[in-house]
């Protein structure tokens, strides 16, 4: 059975940083694709990164470009993402997701079979 277990979430001040972790067990974590989501009060899950199962390829929301990096170490079964110049929009419960099958649409939740329960980051201003 998968597993995604997300950590790391917190109550930063605006310019602060995070690194959030997502451990996986349960399937091959080499040959997934991965990725981050998250979710406000109020509104929809938006997407913020993703990576391919190699690590080669990355793709970000406009919104974090440029301070969010997401990596993973295959050898640890864990993806990261590090949070920097953290804003009070950033406030959200992050999801990390897994898709077995590489898909063309990294950005779509529907993309994703396998999701953690999230943990929650606050952003004071």
């Amino acid at each position: 059975q998968v597993q995604l277990v997300e950590s790391g979430g917190g109550l930063v001040q605006a310019g602060g940083s995070l690194r959030l972790s997502c451990a996986a067990s349960g399937h091959t974590f080499t040959r997934y694709a991965k990725a981050w989501f998250r979710q406000a009060p109020g509104k929809e899950r938006e997407f913020v990164a993703a990576i391919s199962w190699s690590g080669g390829t990355t793709y970000y929301a406009d919104a974090v470009k440029g301070r969010f990096t997401i990596s993973r170490d295959n050898a640890r079964n864990t993806v990261y993402l590090q949070m920097n110049s953290l804003k009070p929009e950033d406030t959200a419960v992050y999801y990390c997701a897994a898709d077995p099958y590489g898909s063309s649409s990294p950005g779509q939740s529907s993309t994703y079979d396998y999701w953690g329960r999230g943990t929650q980051v606050t952003v004071s201003s």
